[in-house]
């Protein structure tokens, strides 16, 4: 047997997989967002019906509105406690170890239990801390019931959850800056802010740029902590694209217009790996 055939018997059982897990879903999917189906009985084509009565109903322009709030708050506020704890990790030599270990608590801790600690535990009127805190000092509201802050407090539970990943992914990008740029750069007088902007970042802009993409995608498709916490309410105001997709299949059975939101989710992350590809390749270019 060739060497080319030994390459294609091994690719063969991969490619099969992928084949059945992910090409043929996405193609049903597609199909099933022209149909009117209840996930039961025959399906019926509609054509551009679903999308139609998505592009007429406000709920799905509020989740695409949240879905890019969310999106924005995951690049911005994570992204850069994790690049600040990464830098500070740097100088930690001995402890550096445990410290990751520490970080990385909340994100191995299944979602369910991290969505009980601070629904019940901490932010909870009654039970928790915080209507400790409003029955002992200060009156306060839990921001989960309130429309205007509902989005941001689940916000704050999944970046308390999901910042420690980041810190040490950048960690590990940071630890291959070459020793002598590092040293160059303090014996010309370089501080620790210029040191980092000029010798640190540019090193890890690779692992930068994917963490970017990646976090966009997870960001339209982001749903365990919304629903276990919120279930897209109160008002809508914590709707995503995906709760709102769960509830057309599994609520009201609407599964062409559960697959047509699906699809726009899946529009926004090959938006997000495009603009990476041509990033990168333009990074090679130059």
């Amino acid at each position: 047997m060739s060497q080319r055939a030994y390459h294609v018997l091994f690719v063969t059982p991969a490619l099969l997989l992928s084949v059945a897990i992910v090409l043929l879903p996405a193609l049903l999917t597609f199909g099933a967002s022209f149909s009117r189906w209840d996930g039961v009985s025959a399906p019926a084509f509609v054509g551009l019906a679903n999308f139609e009565a998505l592009a007429a109903d406000n709920v799905f322009w509020q989740a695409i509105t949240n879905n890019i709030q969310w999106a924005l708050i995951f690049l911005t506020i994570p992204m850069a406690i994790a690049l600040v704890a990464a830098s500070l990790l740097l100088s930690r030599r001995k402890s550096g170890a445990v410290y990751q270990v520490i970080f990385l608590l909340p994100y191995v801790l299944a979602p369910v239990a991290n969505a009980v600690i601070w629904q019940n535990i901490i932010l909870s009127p009654v039970s928790g801390l915080l209507g400790f805190v409003s029955k002992n000092f200060v009156p306060l509201s839990s921001p989960l019931t309130e429309p205007s802050t509902a989005l941001y407090a689940v916000a704050g539970v999944d970046i308390w959850h999901f910042w420690g990943y980041l810190t040490v992914v950048f960690f590990a990008a940071m630890r291959q800056t070459p020793e002598e740029q590092l040293e160059a750069a303090f014996l010309e007088g370089a501080n620790g802010w210029q040191v980092f902007w000029n010798v640190t970042l540019p090193n890890i802009l690779p692992t930068l740029g994917l963490m970017l993409v990646l976090v966009t995608i997870f960001s339209f498709l982001t749903f365990d902590y919304i629903y276990l916490i919120t279930q897209g309410g109160p008002a809508r105001a914590t709707e995503m694209l995906s709760t709102y997709a769960y509830k057309f299949a599994f609520t009201s059975f609407q599964v062409g217009k559960a697959a047509a939101v699906a699809l726009v989710m899946s529009f926004f992350g090959l938006i997000a790996s495009i603009v990476y590809v041509r990033m990168s390749r333009a990074s090679l270019e130059a």
